[in-house]
């Protein structure tokens, strides 16, 4: 009886540490069922922060933006000043340099070959010396007298001097047009074959090539209405612009 009783005991106490270890499971679910309930309230949480730090992102992105766009401008607007002020700067220098080299072409109208011949104006930095085209030609030809060829060889010496002077030689004419049946067409081909041919005795007295071109413009920019003989005799000219050959730093 003492053992049947012992193993009925034994027998109930095995069920019930059986029903006891069983517990923690019903734990355990209730425990995930709550973390997983609060891992899907902050993932819900975190979505709604992520949108705001999105929102709030592209503000602070668009801000710095702006600034950076102003400070860019601001720069800019810097830079370009600075160039202008130097391109002043610069301009003023070389019209400072021109009145000097002015002041010896006044000097080089009292040079023999010249003298009574030769004008010259100083405008906008640039030197204009004029001489009448009928002391360098006959009338209607292209080819250098000899007079017109001791006025350039005047002017040859002083052009050497001043070796960054860059000359552009045009040719004028009146309105008259030349006789037909001659072997020039119009004053536009007399213009520019005369100022072509003052450029090559240049360059046979020895100027670089460098620094001279030829123009020819006909009758236009006369400098007096072509109304009279004299006004004709006048607007037929040769003029030699002087400007400064600009050179890098």
């Amino acid at each position: 009886m003492d053992d049947e009783l012992l193993k009925g005991s034994l027998i109930q106490d095995d069920g019930e540490e059986e029903d006891d270890s069983n517990e923690w499971i019903t734990t355990f679910a209730d425990l995930s069922m709550l973390l997983l309930v609060f891992f899907i309230l902050l993932y819900s949480m975190s979505e709604i922060d992520a949108k705001k730090f999105d929102m709030t992102f592209q503000s602070v992105t668009q801000a710095i933006h702006g600034k950076m766009d102003k400070v860019a401008t601001s720069r800019t607007e810097r830079e370009e000043a600075g160039a202008i002020l130097n391109q002043v700067m610069t301009r003023r220098q070389i019209i400072k340099a021109q009145r000097r080299v002015y002041e010896d072409v006044k000097y080089l109208q009292t040079t023999k070959g010249v003298a009574g011949l030769m004008s010259a104006k100083f405008e906008d930095g640039k030197i204009t010396i004029k001489l009448p085209s009928d002391v360098l030609f006959q009338p209607g030809q292209v080819d250098l007298t000899k007079e017109g060829m001791a006025a350039v060889r005047a002017l040859r010496d002083f052009f050497l001097k001043h070796p960054d002077q860059y000359i552009n030689i045009k040719g004028y004419t009146d309105n008259t047009l030349p006789g037909k049946g001659g072997r020039l067409k119009d004053n536009w081909e007399i213009s520019s074959l005369r100022a072509v041919n003052v450029l090559r005795y240049l360059m046979k007295l020895g100027l670089k090539p460098n620094r001279l071109t030829a123009t020819g413009l006909g009758e236009m920019n006369p400098l007096v209405p072509n109304s009279s003989p004299r006004n004709r005799q006048l607007n037929r000219r040769v003029e030699f612009v002087l400007d400064k050959i600009m050179t890098g730093p």
